[in-house]
């Protein structure tokens, strides 16, 4: 044990299975544990089955109630918390020696980005945002995330949020690549798509072709909008139905353009 907690947070219950409220207690810490990640492991001490060892660490540190956590840093106790305890009452005891919720929630968006899972990215980011909605590294963080799954506009929000003095040369990537996929939205081919549209507006295939370009560019809503002019006269033309609803597939979870945007199929599709 000496060897992990060098690295984590050991938290040490003294546990009975023939006292109800260890039991209690024991669902609190697996939820909690799973939560906190590599950060905290959770040890349990079986009173009934191992008696000597829990009778001469109770002499140890004063045991006087079960359960009873022991928290432990570099194999030395540093908190402890005797007779049963809430689930705040824990929370609160572990904030002083565990990092805070936003950022073990920007460590996974971190870790999601590594794997390209940009929707729980997304998530876990905009998670973290929601709980400290001033920390630069989060806002940034999230920005990145933002312009990768083509959410230009809240990029711009956020990099425009970040104080002066707080901008790095990691806010200063952040902004480059948000210009770069700016300028990338109304390309050449865009502008020449959108002027054969207007200039024939029943050719349905033109508009297909227009939204599969805006959708490249991460104007999502407009592909979405095209489309939806596209299925309105035609609920079965080309590939029109696939593609809309694999652009509301790309979206992150939650996203209100994604439920607009299927509410409105379902108003012409029932």
């Amino acid at each position: 044990m000496g060897e992990t907690s060098a690295e984590k947070l050991v938290l040490l219950t003294f546990y009975s299975a023939q006292n109800p409220e260890c039991h209690q207690q024991a669902a609190i810490l697996e939820k909690i544990a799973h939560e906190y990640g590599e950060h905290l492991l959770v040890a349990t001490l079986d009173c009934d089955i191992e008696q000597a060892l829990a009778g001469q660490l109770a002499q140890q540190i004063g045991l006087q109630a079960l359960p009873t956590l022991v928290m432990l840093k570099d194999s030395a106790p540093v908190d402890m918390l005797p007779g049963a305890q809430t689930e705040q009452q824990i929370r609160d005891a572990l904030a002083k020696h565990l990092p805070a919720q936003h950022e073990l929630l920007l460590e996974q968006a971190k870790q999601a980005l590594i794997n390209q899972d940009l929707n729980n990215a997304f998530n876990y980011a905009k998670q973290a945002y929601e709980l400290d909605p001033s920390h630069t590294r989060v806002k940034l963080v999230l920005a990145d995330i933002c312009i990768q799954i083509h959410k230009l506009e809240d990029a711009q929000a956020l990099l425009a949020s970040v104080a002066e003095n707080e901008r790095d040369a990691y806010f200063t990537n952040i902004q480059a690549k948000c210009e770069q996929a700016l300028a990338a939205t109304d390309s050449p081919e865009i502008k020449a798509l959108q002027t054969k549209a207007e200039k024939y507006p029943n050719d349905l295939e033109i508009k297909v072709e227009l939204s599969n370009a805006l959708n490249s560019a991460g104007r999502k809503e407009e592909a979405l909008e095209m489309l939806f002019n596209v299925l309105k006269k035609d609920l079965n033309y080309a590939d029109a139905k696939p593609s809309y609803l694999e652009i509301i597939a790309s979206l992150p979870d939650g996203d209100a353009l994604a439920s607009k945007y299927r509410r409105k199929l379902y108003s012409i599709l029932y």
